[in-house]
């Protein structure tokens, strides 16, 4: 079983960045479609960024815009996510998730979630 758990959220300023982890532990990442999502405050959750197990096939939602990095360190079985340029509408709980299939369509395992905020 996949256990999934994200690090590194917190307070941010516009314009500052951030780095979050999403560490695996029961099974090796290489196998899955490994994602992030966010859900900020009276919206839908939405997707941030994906990428294949093996590193390969990184992709972006459009409000991304080239300030988002999609990491996996398969050492350390571990995911991340280099956020820079934060925004203020950045601001949201951040989820990493696995996909079995690998097909970035249907999500089989979450962390639990960690709050990135951006204010001045």
């Amino acid at each position: 079983q996949l256990h999934l758990k994200e690090s590194g959220g917190g307070l941010v300023q516009p314009g500052g960045s951030m780095r979050l982890s999403c560490e695996a532990t029961g099974s090796e990442l290489q196998y899955y479609g490994l994602g992030w999502f966010r859900q900020a405050p009276g919206k839908e959750r939405e997707f941030v960024a994906a990428i294949r197990g093996r590193g390969d096939g990184a992709h972006y939602a459009d409000f991304v815009e080239e300030r988002f990095t999609i990491s996996i360190d398969r050492y350390e079985n571990t995911l991340y996510l280099q956020m820079n340029s934060l925004k203020t509408d950045d601001t949201a709980v951040y989820y990493c998730a696995a996909d079995l299939r690998g097909n970035f369509v249907t999500y089989d395992y979450w962390g639990q979630g960690i709050q990135v905020a951006v204010f001045a």
